[in-house]
């Protein structure tokens, strides 16, 4: 979908600069924010290992077998487990945490303006206390992230004097199932795009739990968000009209929260895999971590209409020919 009258802002040299810009920017935002530092990330594990992000559970992981090795390896989809384990393995304390340049194949994604089986995201992940796993702490992070959205995007500006960007700083908190009683008539996506049209930008809180409908709001693996305590940030795009999501992000499972969302997702199976035995067996630390999109930021601070404008990845005839006339340059 091309808006009418729909220009990219920026010639292709010159969003070039300001993607590097962005990516570099705000790496360091948000490194400053959350106490975090750069480490070295997996583009692929081994099958069995049960550190590959299931996401809804339903998606392929391209695979591929390395001879030489003797297993068998899969493309993460993103790296929610591995943080954990690198974590423990890396000894990052209390209050400490890393992030990585995350890149994925997602094979079935469902291709569109936001949508790419290409993903590039800043996975981060960070050691907490017991005593951090609570709402409060979880808000006061998802602040400190959307500040480092704000500061980003008012350097770009400065930078791109042609970029006229202008992003809310307060950020909106509500449940899943405070969103269906507001809108019980609406469908998940239109009522985040009606809470977000009011708001500016909103965290919505506890995805994967089934609502009082009977259904979920969204989908989400049973083991690493811990489904009371995590959450989406979506900004309101003016560009393309709806709720726009950056990212997904949450405290994690303990051990009795996991153990409780295994047997409700009937994945129970997952119990024998490594990772989860020593997550079940208290073994890991307590943290909380996310991923932020590369792309889906720079799309949002820049103004584009298309993730294909900010990102290499391949595409329909449809789509190609739908945004060459229209003189939308995909990379």
């Amino acid at each position: 979908m091309i808006p009418q009258d729909y220009h990219t802002p920026l010639s292709v040299y010159e969003m070039q600069r300001a993607i590097e810009f962005i990516k570099s920017n705000f790496q360091v935002n948000l490194s400053n924010a959350l106490n975090l530092r750069r480490v070295s990330a997996p583009l692929f594990v081994d099958e069995n290992s049960g550190l590959n992000d299931n996401l809804n559970g339903v998606e392929r992981p391209v695979s591929f077998d390395i001879p030489d090795v003797g297993v068998n390896a899969q493309v993460v989809h993103s790296l929610a487990k591995w943080k954990r384990l690198a974590l423990k393995r890396y000894q990052f304390n209390v209050g400490k945490g890393l992030f990585t340049d995350m890149n994925a194949i997602r094979r079935d994604e469902e291709v569109d303006n936001l949508h790419s089986v290409y993903v590039d995201q800043w996975d981060w992940e960070k050691v907490i206390s017991a005593d951090d796993r609570n709402v409060a702490y979880l808000k006061r992070t998802v602040r400190d992230i959307v500040a480092a959205v704000s500061e980003t995007s008012s350097a770009l500006n400065v930078a791109f004097p042609s970029l006229r960007t202008k992003l809310p700083s307060e950020v909106f908190f509500i449940t899943t199932q405070e969103l269906e009683d507001l809108y019980p008539d609406l469908t998940p996506k239109q009522r985040e795009d009606e809470i977000c049209k009011k708001k500016g930008v909103v965290f919505l809180m506890q995805i994967g739990k089934i609502l009082k409908s009977g259904i979920k709001h969204d989908g989400r693996a049973p083991d690493y968000d811990d489904w009371e305590l995590n959450g989406d940030i979506l900004y309101w795009n003016d560009v393309l009209g709806h709720a726009f999501e950056i990212s997904s992000m949450g405290i994690r499972v303990d051990p009795k929260s996991l153990d409780s969302q295994l047997t409700i997702a009937g994945c129970d199976d997952r119990r024998a895999l490594p990772f989860h035995k020593m997550l079940l067996a208290g073994e890991l630390p307590l943290t909380m971590g996310g991923g932020i999109g590369q792309s889906r930021l720079c799309m949002l601070l820049i103004g584009t209409a298309h993730i294909g404008e900010v990102q290499v990845s391949l595409w329909d005839e449809a789509t190609r020919k739908a945004c060459e006339e229209a003189g939308v340059m995909l990379l």
